[in-house]
């Protein structure tokens, strides 16, 4: 068993050990996913680019950043599995069409590429 496998498994069991499962719906699980997701950018929101990259190498802000992450971590392998979904299959797969999608291109001026102008969604389609 792989470690993404043993995180699932071990994130299972402690859902049963405490009677969770039915409120662990992929409609209840997606909407305390996005909640999480909030939390996370809620850290980051009014902060600069330097003062994240700052925070973020030691201190207070990793810290929470870093439980914000595991947070939406946990709660889309749970919606995954609550769905029926292999996660990591599904990510390579979805790779894999935006590689088609997005096929490579010569590189660009960072200052040049606004991704908020063109719809570049970082790759993730």
């Amino acid at each position: 068993m792989g470690e993404f496998e043993e995180l699932r498994v071990r994130l299972a069991d402690f859902a049963a050990a405490r009677q969770w499962e039915p409120w662990h719906t992929p409609r209840n699980l997606a909407l305390a996913l996005t909640g999480e997701v909030g939390e996370l950018v809620s850290e980051l929101q009014w902060l600069t680019d330097e003062e994240v990259r700052a925070g973020l190498a030691s201190g207070p802000l990793r810290d929470r950043v870093a439980d914000e992450v595991a947070d939406v971590l946990l709660y889309l392998v749970k919606f995954a599995d609550a769905c029926g979904l292999d996660l990591l299959a599904e990510a390579h797969a979805k790779i894999d069409r935006n590689e088609v999608r997005f096929p490579p291109e010569p590189a660009a001026r960072p200052e040049a590429a606004d991704p908020a102008d063109n719809g570049d969604t970082g790759g993730t389609g």
